[in-house]
């Protein structure tokens, strides 16, 4: 069904009372939509693994598919999937395996294709994953190579809310969009992010034309440094986080924000009295090459 669902299908809903979701099964090939004459290549991805963190986890299966997209963010034709999974040279924990369904038995002896792993990443023009921030780590800590890539989230460099979405779970908001998948499966899951990527909002654009304005935007990391105890509820408040390793907090703000926190920082957290213990905040600029490292 690659090519029933481009114009958002008004039979997503089979009235005020129904609504009809159809099973996610894309084809390899053209898309049918889009100006095929100037083209880019993006790559969906996604991991499964024995853990939270790269540092005491492993890789236990990888998947990606690349797509090419025209000018106006509509993705014209979609190439194979790719999917390697790898023996993490432990024991899968149990909850793992009840979430992904992949067990000691389907990894013994398996190891991803380095290579072939790299020639599709690094033909692309923009990697994407639906929480870019736990991919992107867990593959450049695995491939040696897959540094300097530039990245894109579906997840939080999408305006779903704003477009009558809630929720920001893959199958949830492929769910809202008229489809279902098998989630937890590393190609099936891939699948899931070129689904929303294709999904047309009420204004006609496609969230991929959303998603390669936001990635192409530069950003900045805020950090507070120096900001005393006492206001830590304050920039907890304004979503700051805690960085324990350089024991300050940090938010990331779009280059129009910059110059706003700058000026709410200099009143409620470098102003005379609040006990601040340098003169004003650090920014480091961050873009979609270095965008969820």
């Amino acid at each position: 069904m690659a090519g029933h669902d481009e114009a958002g299908r008004a039979g997503a809903s089979g009235g005020a009372d129904v609504r009809v979701q159809y099973r996610l099964d894309l084809a390899e090939g053209p898309t049918g939509f889009g100006d095929d004459a100037a083209t880019r290549v993006g790559v969906a991805v996604d991991v499964e693994t024995t853990g939270t963190v790269p540092e005491t986890g492993a890789i236990i299966e990888l998947a990606m598919r690349r797509f090419r997209f025209d000018a106006e963010g509509v993705i014209t034709h979609l190439d194979r999937s790719y999917c390697w999974r790898e023996d993490p040279g432990s024991p899968i924990p149990p909850d793992i395996t009840r979430m992904t369904g992949i067990a000691d038995d389907d990894v013994a002896g398996r190891r991803i294709d380095d290579e072939a792993a790299l020639r599709v990443l690094r033909s692309a023009s923009i990697v994407v994953a639906h929480n870019a921030a736990f991919d992107r780590p867990w593959i450049e800590g695995r491939l040696d190579d897959a540094g300097d890539l530039e990245w894109a989230c579906s997840m939080s460099q999408i305006d779903w809310r704003g477009h009558g979405f809630d929720g920001l779970a893959l199958g949830h908001l492929l769910g809202q969009a008229g489809w279902f998948h098998e989630a937890h499966r590393g190609p099936a899951d891939v699948d899931a992010v070129i689904q929303l990527l294709r999904h047309r909002f009420g204004d006609g654009t496609t969230a991929l034309a959303q998603l390669l304005q936001r990635a192409a935007d530069p950003s900045w990391i805020v950090r507070a440094a120096g900001a005393s105890f006492e206001v830590k509820d304050l920039l907890r408040d304004r979503s700051y986080r805690w960085d324990a390793g350089r024991r300050s907090w940090w938010k990331e703000v779009d280059d129009l924000s910059r110059s706003a926190e700058e000026f709410w920082l200099a009143s409620s957290v470098y102003a005379a009295g609040r006990g601040a213990r340098a003169m004003g905040p650090d920014f480091e600029k961050v873009t979609a090459r270095t965008r969820f490292r």
